[in-house]
């Protein structure tokens, strides 16, 4: 890290001596590697574009550590890096990541925030589908222009896209099999069309009915993401308490309720959320004047539930991860977050049993 911070130092001595660079405020800042981590999901993001940025930095120094670093090991390991990171194939995944990434950054920095305005965030969600199915249908070419480029810029070998392409073992040669149509068809489409599936995963039919209802039931800034459509949608998820006649009758109460609301109540106006919803209701006691919208106000209430152990151990991290151990690694971060998260379990086993317990796994040289 030394030595790659003094290659950024010299390279920007440089870049100002020849009039390439400028000085001034927030200009010229210096970039290191961030490490990527399950917690922080931008992070990967923020590790390919430095990567991409710092290359030449990258190569200069692995190429004095091949040179100078005393041990073999560590002389071999730079070595087989730097002969790695100067494939072709590798900066084609680099740049091909590196966009996927790009348009799901906006998303998961949404997802991230404390408040949470669920209307933008699936209009975000929306938005990285498109985006990346239009670099599905349109993209590959200037994908591959700006991997050439990159290529040629540090004297990377691009090979020749029109030759044929031994398959495998195989030494038969097959002619419709090109260097092109293998990448077209084994890595471009596969990241992309892997990427929407993890999106229909997490973001099924259902998770999107559930959390658009939830967000147009919300009185945030006078019920300015109230949809009628979505509320009944999220009402028909609970056929147990919303049959037939109540549905018709829950759309008669949202018709009224929504113009009391806005324009009858003074009360109904500049609430925080759901939660200050559901206090006022009972306070005004018009629970019981539109007792159908109370009951899908308290379901609603619920949903949030099955993600307080998420944001539980988003909380936990500021406590773990402090500044004298901003460096662990996310294994060992998540073994800690276990142990505080679930300390009330811990505090019933003794330490003798967890000495036990890690002594019986492997010999080991000494009594623990």
């Amino acid at each position: 890290m030394e030595s790659l911070r003094q290659h950024q130092a010299d390279k920007l001595e440089d870049f100002l001596k020849f009039g390439e660079a400028y000085t001034g405020q927030g200009l010229n800042q210096e970039r290191g590697f961030q490490r990527p981590g399950d917690t922080r999901w931008e992070s990967y993001f923020k590790t390919l574009d430095n990567l991409m940025v710092l290359f030449p930095s990258i190569v200069n120094v692995l190429k004095d550590m091949k040179r100078d670093c005393p041990y073999h090991l560590d002389r071999f390991a730079a070595g087989n890096l730097l002969s790695q990171i100067q494939e072709f194939g590798f900066i084609f995944m680099l740049h091909l990541m590196f966009k996927v990434l790009l348009f799901t950054y906006e998303l998961n920095k949404a997802l991230q925030k404390k408040d949470q305005d669920i209307v933008n965030v699936m209009r975000m969600l929306d938005l990285a589908k498109k985006r990346l199915q239009m670099m599905r249908e349109t993209e590959w070419n200037s994908l591959l222009d700006e991997v050439c480029s990159f290529c040629s810029k540090y004297d990377i070998l691009i090979p020749k896209m029109d030759e044929d392409y031994t398959l495998g073992k195989s030494k038969r040669k097959r002619s419709e099999v090109t260097y092109l149509h293998h990448f077209r068809v084994e890595v471009f489409y596969t990241v992309i069309d892997l990427e929407f599936q993890e999106f229909n995963d997490r973001f099924d039919v259902v998770t999107t009915d559930l959390l658009l209802g939830m967000a147009s039931l919300n009185s945030v800034d006078s019920f300015a993401n109230f949809d009628k459509d979505r509320i009944m949608k999220l009402a028909d998820y609970y056929p147990s308490e919303f049959g037939d006649n109540k549905l018709r009758e829950l759309g008669f109460q949202l018709n009224s309720f929504i113009i009391y609301a806005q324009k009858c109540d003074s009360r109904f106006l500049n609430l925080k959320g759901i939660k200050d919803f559901a206090r006022v209701m009972i306070v005004t006691k018009l629970d019981l004047t539109w007792l159908l919208i109370y009951l899908l106000v308290k379901l609603t209430l619920l949903i949030p539930v099955a993600t307080a152990r998420v944001e539980k151990a988003f909380s936990s991290i500021k406590y773990i991860k402090n500044d004298l151990r901003n460096r662990m690694d996310d294994d060992f971060l998540n073994d800690c977050l276990v142990c505080y998260i679930e300390r009330k379990i811990f505090k019933t086993i003794s330490n003798d049993a967890i000495i036990d317990r890690f002594q019986s796994m492997k010999t080991r040289r000494g009594q623990l």
